[in-house]
C-alpha cells in the first residue's frame, strides 16, 4: 500500500531551520510495529501517524514515533500536524481562529490554528500542567563536572536547579549566559561518579536567561547520557517541565507571562518556540505553546501488506 507524508519545519518560519517533523495525515491500517518501521526509515526526531476520531471532524489521534519507540507526549508534533492537516486540506478551516483537539498518548490537547490571507500563520496549544518538583538535585561543584563548565557557570541566585517532572522528569540547570548553554558538553564519566543518576533524569535541560536574538527571553537546550554531544534535540516536550520550574521559584508572582525560548543557532537549525503563562499559584498552571512552521516535502511511501 502506499501512504502519504509530509515533513515540515516546526518552530521556525524559514525553511530548513526549527526542528522536522514528518506527519502520515491519514494513517489508517497501519500497526504499532510497521509505524515503527517506518519512524526509523525517516530517522527524524519524530514522526506522527494520524487517525481519525470517530465521526468528530475537529478532532485527530496522533501517535507519535522515535527511533526510541513511542511517546506519549511531544510538542512539535502537534505544531506540525495542525499545520500539515490545515495546510493540505484535511481540514476545514474558518475564519481567523481554527480550534482543532489533538490527541496523544498522554491525553487531548486543545489546539488553535491562526490563519491569514489563507495561510497558516501561528499553531497554539494548551497544556495544564501537574508538575512533581524536586529539590535534591546534585551540587554545583558535580553539575559543573558532568557539563564540562566551571563552576561559576551555574546560576544560583535568581533561578536554582530543581527535578521537574510533568510526566517526564528533567534536571532543569540554570546557567549564567548564553555562551555557557553553547559550550557545555556532556562528561559521562563525570556523570557516573556523581548523585545526579539517582534523580533518575536522563535528559538535563540547560538554559540562560539571555540569548543573541532579541526576541527570544532564553535560550534553551538539552544534553544527557543518551543524547549525542554534537547533537540539539527539540526542547517541546520539555516546556511543561520548564514553565512549571519557573513558577517553582518565589519572584514569579502569580499572573500572566509572554515570553520566548529558542534553541540550536542561526548555522544549526533554530527554532522559536512561543510561551503564554497563566500561573495562578499552588501549582495551578496554564501553559499555551505557539509556533510556526513551513513545508518541506511531500511524498508516498510504499508499505507491505500485513503478515
Amino acid at each position: 500500500m502506499e501512504y502519504e507524508f509530509y515533513t515540515a519545519d516546526v518552530f521556525t518560519n524559514r525553511l530548513f531551520e526549527g526542528a522536522q517533523i514528518a506527519v502520515f495525515p491519514n494513517a489508517e491500517g497501519l500497526g504499532e510495529a510497521r509505524m515503527q518501521q517506518i519512524s526509523n526509515e525517516f530517522n527524524l526526531s519524530e514522526t506522527v501517524f494520524v487517525f481519525a476520531s470517530g465521526d468528530d471532524k475537529t478532532k485527530r489521534r496522533m501517535k507519535v514515533f522515535s527511533g526510541f519507540g513511542e511517546k506519549d507526549f511531544a510538542g512539535h508534533p502537534v505544531i506540525a500536524t495542525a499545520y500539515v492537516l490545515a495546510e493540505t486540506g484535511n481540514i476545514s478551516l474558518n475564519g481567523h481562529s481554527n480550534p482543532i483537539v489533538l490527541e496523544q498518548n498522554a491525553g487531548e490537547i486543545n489546539t488553535n490554528i491562526s490563519v491569514e490571507d489563507g495561510k497558516v500563520k501561528l499553531v497554539q496549544f494548551s497544556l495544564k500542567p501537574e508538575p512533581i518538583i524536586d529539590r535534591f538535585v546534585p551540587r554545583d561543584q558535580e553539575l559543573a563536572e558532568c557539563l564540562s563548565l566551571p563552576i561559576d557557570a551555574i546560576e544560583n541566585k535568581k533561578y536554582h536547579t530543581l527535578m521537574v517532572s510533568c510526566g517526564f522528569p528533567y534536571l532543569i540547570i540554570p546557567l549564567t549566559s548564553y555562551q555557557a548553554v553553547r559550550k557545555a558538553t556532556f562528561n559521562y564519566s563525570a556523570w557516573g561518579q556523581t548523585t545526579a543518576p539517582a534523580t533518575s533524569a536522563q535528559e538535563l535541560l540547560l538554559f540562560a536567561s539571555q540569548s543573541v536574538d532579541t526576541t527570544a527571553e532564553f535560550h534553551g537546550r538539552l544534553v544527557g547520557p543518551h543524547i549525542g554531544i554534537n547533537e540539539d534535540p527539540p526542547i517541546g516536550s520539555s516546556i511543561p517541565a520548564f514553565t512549571s520550574y519557573l513558577c517553582a521559584h518565589s519572584h514569579i508572582r502569580t499572573g500572566t507571562y509572554t515570553f520566548a525560548i529558542d534553541r540550536g543557532t542561526d548555522s544549526g537549525r533554530r527554532s522559536l518556540i512561543h510561551i503564554e503563562m497563566d500561573n495562578r499559584g499552588n501549582n495551578q498552571l496554564t501553559v499555551r505553546v505557539g509556533g510556526e512552521a513551513v513545508m518541506v516535502s511531500h511524498g508516498k511511501i510504499n508499505v507491505p501488506d500485513p503478515d
